[in-house]
């Protein structure tokens, strides 16, 4: 990645690189599919993209507002919003950017939380419309696509500012109910308090004690590892990484996801409500998402670790770690049309090394709709695999998180993206993207979400529409469509 005298990043691959990767094979790639067929957004090409204007209503206080519009001051030259051409990486690729790209940038420059006069990060949302939801908050996870605009825009002192905050936070106390996190823990989101009377400002965590259903993150280490890298490579300054307390904010959150316990699977065992899917949706176990930002966060962190004698004692422990954890996800994590067939034909109650249903999977647990949403070619990788239990879902971010890192090898990859394809209207339809297939309904949705109202089917983590999933899928496609017979450098 090229960066301009400016700061001005060059290319996109920020989007799609963010760990290196070994030396793989992608000439069958060559071989794929058409790409997908773009007719099939017509309800959004018709429309006028004047019609799509967005109201905001920002979630901030008055000192806030003041500190955007200083910094929306400070942008006035380099802010893409505010001058012919928008400084935008789609830009500077000779492209003529929409209008929409502006009111884009204007939102998320609206959008950005301010501790002590400087960027931190940006809120969940620009919403007040009810005053008791977090959406006020920075999140880890949420703050990520943010920051790889920022990034590919020639702004990473936010980024920067952002990382070291979380990293100070990560070294806080943390009490629940009179019980003690692990030291790695890192928080889901943040807020900052103003005190008026001394004008003085602090930073909240929460890390699970004020979550609904007050459940620790386990996705915001991961996270943080992976925009470290992202920041590394994007800036090519590494100097940040290997500070003493990014190191050590690295061994901590690795010290709790490799430490050995009773599991005998290399994947981490999490309740419900540890990452995206933040409320109870049934994903308890070893959720994919969580497996595939596992091996992700593995592997930025190997790249990322100082080889000192402690970092090279994580190396090790990381390389046989994502050694078995490919070769476990590959395997019983992937559905095809041909695993599908073996499933349905499983003998149960097997005994000894020599099983074929390692798992006792009962055939008669297989949904109905499973059998019709797999096409001929194609795959992806499920939602869950426990003992006696699969969760057939399909859920979008750790699929494409496994394209991302290449826990998927290629033809998987390309499986994924065929099921796409097959399932556009499904999965994609009037409104990008749904975040998992299909909902659950009926006595079902009782069950798993304990009568959640937001959980409605096709709603919230139900099978609910999430625009800010877009990232993912075009990053994944430019992984896999772009890649062939390279290294590539993430």
């Amino acid at each position: 990645m090229e960066v301009s005298q400016n700061g001005n990043v060059k290319s996109l691959d920020t989007l799609c690189s963010v760990v290196e990767i070994e030396e793989c094979e992608f000439s069958r790639l060559l071989d794929r599919p058409r790409p997908l067929n773009m007719e099939r957004q017509r309800s959004c090409d018709e429309r006028s993209f004047s019609e799509l204007s967005i109201g905001f209503s920002p979630h901030h206080s008055s000192r806030n507002a003041e500190n955007s519009a200083r910094l929306i001051d400070h942008f006035e030259v380099s802010s893409p919003s505010r001058r012919s051409g928008f400084n935008t990486p789609r830009s500077q690729n000779g492209f003529e950017p929409h209008p929409m790209i502006g009111e884009a940038w204007d939102a998320l420059r609206r959008s950005l939380v301010f501790f002590r006069g400087q960027p931190v990060g940006t809120i969940a949302a620009l919403d007040n419309s009810e005053e008791e939801l977090n959406y006020d908050q920075v999140f880890v996870r949420d703050f990520v696509p943010s920051a790889l605009a920022f990034l590919m825009n020639g702004e990473p002192e936010i980024v920067k500012n952002f990382i070291l905050k979380t990293l100070r936070l990560q070294s806080w106390e943390k009490k629940i109910d009179r019980f003690q996190l692990g030291e790695g823990v890192m928080p889901a989101s943040f807020k900052v308090l103003h005190d008026p009377v001394r004008n003085y400002e602090t930073l909240i965590a929460d890390f699970g004690e004020t979550a609904i259903g007050r459940v620790a993150p386990v996705d915001s280490g991961f996270w943080w590892i992976i925009l470290l890298r992202a920041y590394t490579k994007s800036t090519g300054d590494s100097s940040l990484a290997e500070l003493p307390e990014c190191q050590k904010g690295m061994h901590l959150i690795l010290s709790l996801c490799l430490s050995e316990g009773f599991d005998t699977f290399p994947t981490l065992l999490c309740a419900d409500g540890c990452c995206m899917i933040d409320r109870r949706m049934g994903v308890y176990g070893y959720p994919i998402e969580i497996q595939a930002l596992f091996f992700m966060a593995l592997r930025c962190a190997s790249l990322l670790l100082k080889q000192d004698t402690e970092g090279k004692e994580f190396v090790e422990r990381i390389a046989k770690r994502l050694h078995a954890l490919s070769y476990h996800m590959r395997n019983y994590f992937w559905l095809d049309l041909k695993q599908l067939n073996d499933i349905y034909r499983y003998k149960t109650e097997e005994y000894s090394h020599t099983a074929v249903n390692k798992f006792n999977v009962i055939p008669d647990s297989l949904p109905e709709w499973v059998f019709d949403f797999m096409p001929t070619r194609g795959g992806y990788f499920i939602g869950n695999v426990s003992p006696a239990r699969m969760d057939f879902r399909w859920f979008c971010l750790g699929n494409c998180i496994a394209i991302l890192s290449s826990l998927a090898t290629p033809e998987q990859s390309t499986a994924i993206m065929d099921l796409i394809e097959s399932r556009w209207e499904e999965l994609v339809g009037e409104m990008p993207l749904k975040v998992c297939y299909p909902a659950i309904e009926g006595h079902e949705w009782r069950i798993v979400t304990g009568c959640d109202p937001k959980n409605t089917r096709w709603s919230y983590h139900n099978g609910g529409s999430w625009p800010v999933l877009l990232w993912l899928l075009t990053a994944a496609v430019h992984q896999d469509w772009t890649t062939p017979n390279c290294k590539t450098g993430y």
